[in-house]
């Protein structure tokens, strides 16, 4: 597959309500034949963005529930039905514990959703691999929302994140996060071994996010 290319909207003053839909059907204008591009918008407009836009669109959040009495869970079957691709899970700001991150990859797997796993260090990139999610996300939190990318901070360890994860599966992709704001750090990504990059502020908070984002492609 393509190289995943996925911006975080978070909570963004810049990405939610309407803006976000905005923002979504911009990003959605721009096109790259060699990477694949992806949104994680924030939950209340997932559905609006998912019917609006031609773009693969990631909930920021699940949890391990389906339908039922499951009062202010944000239910996988649901995330499915409305048309999700997947989902994102233990960012550094959202952390799951590990029991819980362990059932919720089981029934998004059950559900045919993808998940796209953060990890914050290396024996967490280890314990996360053992679950066998499609994706695993690098992203060392104290770079996270910075102007130094993961990719010039920590090199090191995005090879070794690579090869710990390989060892474990070869099925599993792994990316990379945190401070990833310039072609040269999406390409620098790439040839430490990793199959995308995951982009937070950069993007919704550019003056204009779509061109933004297609320099950092070109």
């Amino acid at each position: 597959m393509k190289p995943l290319i996925l911006i975080n909207f978070k909570n963004y003053e810049e990405a939610i309500g309407s803006k976000g839909v905005i923002l979504a059907q911009k990003l959605s204008k721009v096109k790259n034949k060699n990477y694949e591009i992806a949104i994680a918008p924030s939950t209340p407009i997932l559905k609006t963005i998912a019917d609006k836009v031609k773009i693969k669109v990631y909930a920021q959040h699940a949890d391990p529930v389906g339908f039922g009495a499951h009062t202010g869970s944000i239910s996988i079957e649901e995330l499915k039905l409305i048309g999700m691709e997947g989902t994102l899970l233990n960012h550094s700001e959202k952390k799951i514990p590990f029991e819980v991150l362990k059932e919720t990859i089981k029934l998004c797997e059950k559900n045919n959703l993808k998940v796209i796993v953060c990890a914050s260090n290396l024996s967490e990139v280890k314990k996360i691999a053992e679950l066998k999610p499609d994706f695993i996300a690098y992203e060392p939190k104290e770079l996270i929302g910075g102007e130094i990318s993961v990719t010039k901070a920590k090199p090191e360890i995005i090879l070794e994140a690579v090869r710990l994860v390989k060892s474990i599966s070869r099925n599993i992709i792994v990316i990379c996060g945190a401070g990833v704001h310039s072609k040269e750090d999406v390409g620098q990504a790439l040839l430490l071994g990793t199959k995308g990059v995951l982009i937070g502020h950069s993007v919704p908070k550019a003056k204009n996010p779509a061109k933004f984002l297609a320099e950092m492609l070109r």
